[in-house]
């Protein structure tokens, strides 16, 4: 052959070789060769990680050539297979005489699972010799054959039933470690193999998501239908199976059999699928508890799936009859609309509703609650649904009976203010302050909450400090002035204090008093859950006394400083970042990516090009909290060698920790899509092949959802609804595909709203657009329950479907003010406010003119509890308070604490006499007061409580909450400095006019030093005060401290003073911070200051700067391109190469 022809094939061979990657012959329900390798290596180096030694070979022996292995097995080369592939599998994650390179390994193995000729008695055999050996080197056999075992038994659908069960308990551990893996299921299987698989994917419900999970259902559901049936609902059969006709619409496939079989997946049936029930079936199925076990076990339950379930079981028993069976309705009691109950049949039902949202079930359990109390059970029968009685009611119970019940609550309840004040009362009587013992704080528990602070501060502590139960539940609804007051009354013996406290009283504890435990070992603090201020001063301690140890530090991670983690040396620097990744929670953006650089500039010593040529061990070392760190122009150069673990990492990455503005998102998704398109176009891509791009997929184009199959659209977008956060510059688009592909949303259906909701948060438009149909209120409050945040739109669209009204919009309550006419205004019901909670701000000022004095004294503190009230509305209500109440001057302690927020539409003379108490400031803190109101509320505090300035503690500091902001200048020089060095810890969120800060800064100044000496955990603790620095104080901070500003403080800072500030300390503020700061704040800044604080926002200070094109104009090459334009280019060559 000539060179030139030579040439030519070798030509030939590498354009076969490329096109051979984008082309795949393996169905794509079944796991790939590289797939089940992948696994294989992950589940061996957590072997590895453990500490196991490597398999002898005596222990090789036993298992690879058993004397127990099927005789026909001696006629194949599986064993030899096996066994060579194990050892270079072992060579690549385990040290010693196996050692290999990675890049050496044989997929042989895992080829050949595939073919007809795979035995798996034999494979059966070698597990269950592995299952009886005690050796703990076994571990690396057993991970090795559990996606052989998996493999096997999702490409084959027949098997001996001791092999399939053999299999499948090597199999279990893929199931449980790798999330992908649990929607690879086997195209076929035989039903009663299908049992045995869903028993194992119960098993790991709890592990997947909700898309999973979906998946599952679905899938079990064709099995089903094929086994029993001979039909499939898939528009094509699959193409290993003969072709089957398609299912009759209403075929009743839901059989006791398979109700069982689906356990908790039943959660994500629909409507229709439920009716496809039985009766008979669904009947015994409830009967015999097995419907509450499977659905109390699940994560989610639609509203109307619930519903449909309880219209269907209500058709097993009479009318009269089905109430004796409520016990075992577990979630579904939600939606049952009970008639009139025995008190004991109240009491059953009453216990299956803790679970459900209020805005469903107030006035179902308050009429439960009369029940039981007609009953000859009583408060007794009440339990904790005793929080449901209004004080009335509890002032009325009996003394001892109240105590016993409170006794026997716990921490879990939760009481309003109203009721931690009768109780106290009821129990106390007309006991002083000073007479208040710890004997008497032991009986009320989870009630102390309501005693005033001055009684917290004579208690003795030993008792209470004695049992860390009755602790917890007597601190857990405390006011911050009241943990400061009890702190002081326990005693001043700081280091024995540190031990025994916890929860929100040890986090009470100022830095001076934390100064004097003398802390110097971890094991003084560690396991202990501190604040933030806290930890930044004990980790500081513990590193300058070279007692940081990174796995044990806990909460104390909160603490750690960039320049903590920059001075980890190289060789510790991967077990650093190992140990701060297993506590995720309390890690700052500032600090995750700090932790990152630090150990990617330690990998980058190691070798030149070190990302560019990672292998997947290497890469599978990196957390991957800190991976998602990686800068862009890294992520794109990873190479393909290595996409099985990058897309396993990806899968169950959390991106909380990296800043919605990072360049590194979008460069991840890409990198995410080209592995995923490896071998196949954007239209070949499954629904499971795009589940593995976890919440990468939140970050894809629509542009480029728009190239997948139409059923793999539908399937994303509804996987997208649990998207945290989409890029700004995809909503339009994106919304678009969503109508495009379902229809406009004011023709959605309720099983529409419940799959897609999450996704109209991201347009008001199509939230106003949805149906007001009778179903839409539970689905929007199953949705509210789901959602981090919703947006304003959400809040007025609930408000309407719950009222039949239309929401109180500004232009609403304008136009009612204007008119003074009540005409068409709507009388609000004590049900309906009940319901609103805080959505009762959207009633118009003419709506709430027409509350009946009855139902205003029913409904007095829940209207008092809501923010954001209009000066029309808050004009009514003042009104409806004084026609209850009377005059302001005569109403009592116990009404001004209800009204709340309602007294914003007081006069400021009015205001100045309110019998408020100091311990209630905290809930009326965050009403919307203006200045002068401030002002006027502390006076009027300061005369009912007998305050005088000069004399002012800590405990009182802190209970003022921004009440603190009325002193005036002559009375905040009084106050003292040591108190309120003591209280600024507490006295978080103040919301000062700016002379005011000014002021509180130089208290602080005389408290702690000079503004420039100040440590991180002394910004931490001045929180919104440091925004009263002048420009000079301010430039003159350590940049380090500007991670530790509070992201409230931000926004307060005046822009001349923010403009004094140099392009390193803009860049320390961090994403979070950088995204508080107001447009007003940005345009006091040079060029060169934005700059700096864009690297900020993006989380990409010590980056190497990177230019990227941006999206408009000409599109750089997408995944989909790189294809399109390869393909012709790459048929061409061959073409050429043949002539």
């Amino acid at each position: 052959m000539s060179p030139k022809g030579g040439t030519s094939v070798f030509l030939l061979t590498v354009a076969c070789a490329v096109l051979a990657t984008v082309c795949t012959a393996e169905p794509p329900d079944v796991m790939s060769a590289n797939d089940a390798s992948f696994i294989a290596k992950k589940l061996m180096m957590n072997c590895r990680d453990k500490g196991y030694p490597a398999p002898a070979t005596t222990l090789l022996n036993s298992v690879f050539n058993n004397s127990n292995l099927p005789a026909e097995a001696a006629t194949t080369d599986q064993s030899s297979t096996i066994q060579s592939s194990f050892l270079q599998f072992l060579g690549s994650v385990a040290e010693g005489k196996y050692k290999n390179p990675l890049r050496q390994l044989s997929m042989n193995v895992f080829e050949k699972m595939k073919s007809n000729t795979w035995n798996c008695s034999y494979l059966a055999t070698m597990i269950k010799t592995m299952s009886s050996s005690s050796d703990p080197s076994v571990c690396y056999m057993k991970a090795f054959v559990a996606p052989l075992a998996w493999v096997t038994l999702t490409s084959q659908s027949v098997f001996n039933s001791n092999d399939y069960d053999t299999l499948m308990s090597a199999a279990k551990r893929v199931l449980l470690d790798v999330p992908s893996a649990r929607t690879k299921l086997p195209a076929q299987i035989e039903i009663q193999n299908l049992r045995k698989l869903m028993n194992t994917l119960q098993e790991v419900y709890d592990a997947m998501t909700e898309d999973q999970r979906t998946e599952v259902v679905h899938w079990a559901k064709e099995q089903i239908l094929q086994n029993n049936f001979s039909c499939t609902q898939r528009k094509t059969s699959n193409p290993k199976s003969k072709m089957m006709a398609k299912c009759k619409p209403g075929l009743k496939w839901l059989s006791s059999d398979a109700l069982s079989m689906i356990g908790p997946f039943l959660s994500g049936l629909s409507p229709s699928d439920v009716d496809s029930a039985p009766k008979d079936a669904l009947c015994e199925f409830f009967s015999s508890a097995r419907l509450k076990s499977s659905l109390s076990n699940a994560t989610r339950l639609n509203p109307s799936v619930a519903k449909r379930f309880v219209q269907n079981i209500q058709q097993c028993f009479t009318p009269k009859d089905f109430p004796n069976h409520v016990d075992m309705l577990g979630p579904l009691a939600c939606y049952y609309n009970p008639p009139k109950l025995t008190p004991e049949l109240s009491k059953n039902l009453l216990s299956q509703l803790d679970s459900c949202d209020d805005s469903i079930t107030s006035k179902l359990k308050k009429n439960l609650v009369d029940s039981v109390l007609s009953g000859p059970s009583g408060t007794q029968g009440l339990g904790r649904h005793i929080t449901l009685l209004k004080p009335k009611q509890l002032r009325d119970l009996p003394k001892a009976s109240l105590k016993e019940v409170i006794q026997n609550l716990g921490s879990s309840v939760e009481w309003s203010q109203s009721q931690l004040r009768t109780l106290a009362k009821k129990q106390l009587g007309d006991k002083k302050c000073g007479e208040v013992t710890a004997e008497d704080v032991m009986d009320l528990r989870s009630a102390a909450a309501g005693l005033p602070s001055c009684a917290l501060k004579s208690i003795k502590a030993e008792k209470i400090l004695s049992d860390p139960e009755a602790l917890s539940s007597i601190t857990k609804q405390m006011k911050r002035g009241q943990l400061k007051a009890m702190l002081q009354g326990l005693g001043r013996n700081v280091s024995e204090l540190l031990q025994k406290l916890s929860g929100p009283l040890l986090r009470s504890v100022s830095l001076s008093n934390l100064d004097e435990a003398n802390i110097t070992h971890l094991d003084e603090v560690e396991n202990k859950t501190w604040s933030l201020p806290q930890a930044t001063y004990l980790a500081k301690k513990l590193h300058n006394l070279r007692k940081l140890q990174f796995r044990r530090l806990n909460s104390l991670l909160r603490g750690i400083t960039c320049k903590m983690f920059a001075e980890v040396n190289d060789t510790n620097a991967l077990d650093m970042a190992q140990a701060v990744a297993e506590h995720p929670v309390w890690l700052s953006k500032v600090q995750v990516g700090c932790a990152a650089l630090r150990l990617f500039k330690s990998l980058e010593q190691e070798r030149t090009d070190y990302f560019r040529n990672i292998t997947e061990q290497e890469l599978a070392a990196i957390p991957t909290l800190l991976l998602i760190h990686l800068p862009q122009g890294k992520v794109k150069d990873l190479p393909d060698s290595v996409c099985q673990v990058f897309l396993y990492k990806m899968e169950t990455a959390n991106l909380s920790s990296l800043s919605l503005q990072a360049p590194s998102r979008q460069a991840l998704s890409q990198r995410a899509l080209l592995c995923l398109t490896a071998g196949k176009n954007m239209s070949e891509l499954t629904s499971a092949d795009v589940l593995r791009l976890g919440p990468l997929l939140c970050e894809t184009k629509p542009s480029e959802l728009t190239l997948m199959a139409p059923d793999v659209i539908t399937s994303s977008l509804q996987a997208m609804a649990s998207c945290q956060y989409i890029p700004g510059r995809h909503v339009a688009d994106l919304m678009q595909l969503v109508t495009n592909t379902f229809g406009s949303p004011s023709n959605w259906t309720a099983d529409t709203v419940e799959l897609l909701g999450p996704l109209l948060l991201l347009d008001d438009n199509a939230v106003s657009a949805l149906p007001n149909e009778p179903w839409m209120k539970d689905v929007l409050i199953f949705l509210r329950s789901r959602l981090p945040d919703v947006s304003e739109a959400f809040k007025r669209k609930l408000f309407e479907v719950s009222t039949n009204t239309s929401a109180s919009t500004p232009t609403r309550k304008r136009r009612a003010a204007e008119s003074n006419s009540s005409s068409n205004a709507t009388e609000p019901t004590e049900t309906q406010i009940e319901e609103m909670g805080q959505n009762n701000v959207f009633w118009a000022a003419a709506d709430l003119e027409m509350i009946s004095n009855s139902t205003f004294l029913a409904v007095v503190e829940i209207l008092g509890s809501v923010t954001g009230y209009s000066s029309d509305q808050l004009n009514v209500l003042q009104g409806k308070a004084i026609e209850a109440f009377g005059p302001v001057a005569q109403m009592s302690e116990s009404v001004v604490v209800q009204l709340g927020c309602i007294a914003q539409g007081f006069s400021n003379a009015e205001l100045k006499e309110l019998r408020l108490p100091l311990d209630s400031l905290d809930d009326v803190a965050q009403c919307g007061w203006n200045h002068s109101q401030v002002k006027s509320v502390w006076r009027g505090v300061a005369n009912y409580n007998n305050l005088t300035v000069e004399l002012l503690g800590a405990a009182e500091m802190v209970g003022l909450s921004r009440f603190i902001c009325g002193l005036n200048s002559s009375e905040l020089s009084q106050l003292d400095k040591n108190a309120f060095k003591d209280a600024v810890g507490s006295m978080k969120g103040l919301q000062c006019p700016v002379d005011v800060l000014q002021q509180l800064k130089t208290l602080a100044v005389s408290a702690f030093g000079s503004a420039s000496s100040w440590t991180e955990a002394q910004v931490s603790d001045l929180d919104n005060i440091i925004a009263g620095m002048n420009a000079r104080e301010m430039s003159s901070l350590d940049p380090a401290v500007f991670a530790f500003f509070s992201q409230s403080c931000i926004p307060q800072i005046p822009p001349q003073v923010f403009a004094a500030l140099s392009v390193a300390q803009l860049e320390a503020l961090g994403p979070d911070n950088a995204a508080s700061v107001t447009l007003e704040q940005r345009a006091a800044l040079t060029v060169e200051q934005r700059a700096a604080l864009d690297t900020a926002a993006a989380g990409t200070v010590g980056q190497e700067t990177q230019i990227e094109p941006k999206e408009s104009g000409a599109p750089a090459l997408s995944v989909e391109g790189i294809y399109a334009f390869m393909k012709p280019v790459l048929v061409l060559l061959i073409g050429l190469l043949l002539l």
